[in-house]
């Protein structure tokens, strides 16, 4: 990267961000008690909260949410009339799943081949650490020229929507001219990227009864309704034959116009098998099914595991269904036809139960706004020789929405450090910082290009 004096500021204060982040990675900051204790959380909350009071940050707060976790807010005030812009990231971390598959402890940072592993490296405790990249080197060169609110979410990993509560309830807290969410990623290493679409989703725990108790299944089966078996055929009527979702009335052919996402860079990021195939091969491109369509996923089944299972006929089977869904659809609207599906397809009049336990809606951003210019040429500098790309994401980051609809003036940009290498929400998550470096100085630039667009 040729040198710019913010580029050159960030390059020297690197060693002070691995330390950083080796201490707020060390945190086991899963906001789920039942998991990590709940004071590993607010160690994390009170590490961010002292980082931005020494930032010179007012009115710093932690901030207690309605799902029991704490949120932190600063404000950093900048030149008389300037715009404002909310950098936005979260502190708490997806369990680290199976410790023994971690080649090195999933809360202790650790350096390896050029990446700095550990759980929230890159999603979203990095982003974190970017943000402040960016405001030093712009300290160091002259001053902020933005005023600054910062907010990181305490819960965002579990999706009880604690932040997005606390900001309805006091909707001036957050209010901006643009936001920055830092917890999307480059579209491939190297490539800057923001990220202007995300599908919505809901979470629908099923329930199947079908007998008041377990069966001898050679005294009862062939007869007796086996509700795992109901189950099993419930869950198979959310797939076409080609594995792509249909359900009954959710519209599944929408297509991705822009950047495309090439089979053989799928296959390599997701690690699909050799030999196996892709869902949905002939029903559109891989941008088409993952970034404009529905996607249903079955996340866990409650049945009785392989070992110590009894000849049974089973009484009761359950699911946990996650359903993507598309920016333009409705989620509201998408889970009444979930529901209305999986009711008609549930076999031999089986007792079926449903409960919604999550929901957000979809978000597509404005890429036309001035916002998105300034970010533009920042990333031109940031990654010498690459234009700026448009991407979707797949996933879902439900204060998107929130925000949209308390400040339907605000422009929103995602960008963040959650590339394909980085193995987000896996073992072995890690970081590169050679991108947290480029995107640090890409946000410095873009708060300089603001300010100034807006002066203009």
């Amino acid at each position: 990267m040729s040198q710019n004096p913010i580029a050159e500021t960030i390059a020297s204060l690197m060693p002070r961000a691995k330390r950083e982040l080796t201490e707020l990675v060390a945190f086991q900051s899963v906001a789920d008690w039942a998991q990590f204790p709940k004071s590993e959380s607010e160690a994390a909350a009170n590490w961010v909260a002292d980082a931005l009071r020494v930032e010179g940050f007012q009115d710093v707060a932690l901030l207690d949410t309605p799902d029991g976790t704490q949120s932190v807010y600063g404000f950093l005030p900048g030149p008389e009339g300037a715009p404002t812009v909310l950098l936005y990231a979260h502190y708490d971390v997806q369990p680290p799943l199976d410790d023994a598959a971690w080649i090195s402890p999933a809360f202790e940072l650790t350096e390896r081949d050029g990446r700095w592993y550990g759980r929230g490296s890159a999603d979203c405790k990095g982003g974190f650490i970017m943000h402040l990249l960016a405001l030093r080197a712009l300290k160091a060169n002259g001053g902020v020229p933005v005023s600054v609110k910062v907010i990181v979410e305490g819960s965002e990993e579990q999706g009880t929507g604690g932040l997005q509560q606390y900001a309805e309830a006091h909707p001036e807290l957050l209010a901006a001219d643009t936001v920055v969410i830092g917890d999307a990623g480059n579209f491939r290493l190297g490539l800057p990227t923001v990220t202007a679409t995300l599908r919505g989703m809901t979470l629908i725990k099923v329930k199947i009864d079908t007998l008041g108790g377990n069966l001898h299944s050679g005294m009862f089966g062939g007869v007796a309704p086996d509700a795992l078996a109901a189950l099993i055929r419930l869950l198979d009527s959310l797939r076409a034959a080609d594995g792509s979702t249909t359900v009954d009335g959710l519209a599944s052919d929408a297509v991705w116009e822009g950047l495309q996402y090439p089979e053989a860079d799928f296959r390599a990021d997701a690690r699909v098998l050799d030999g196996v195939g892709l869902i949905g091969e002939d029903t559109g491109t891989i941008a088409d099914r993952l970034w404009a369509r529905p996607a249903v996923t079955v996340l866990g089944i409650d049945c009785p595991s392989v070992v110590g299972a009894t000849p049974s006929v089973h009484a009761s089977a359950g699911a946990l269904i996650s359903l993507r869904v598309p920016p333009g659809v409705d989620t509201t609207a998408a889970i009444k036809l979930l529901e209305a599906h999986l009711t008609a397809h549930t076999p031999w009049q089986a007792k079926l139960e449903l409960e919604v336990v999550g929901q957000g809606q979809p978000f597509q951003a404005d890429t036309s706004s001035p916002a998105y210019a300034s970010m533009a040429a920042a990333m031109q500098v940031a990654y010498p020789g690459q234009e700026m790309q448009v991407a979707g994401m797949g996933g879902s980051i439900p204060l998107c929405n929130t925000l949209t609809q308390l400040y339907p003036d605000a422009e929103m940009l995602l960008i963040g450090l959650s590339e394909p290498e980085a193995q987000i929400h896996a073992v072995n998550e890690s970081v590169s910082p050679q991108e947290l470096e480029r995107l640090s100085v890409a946000e410095a630039l873009f708060l300089v290009n603001y300010a100034e667009s807006k002066r203009g």
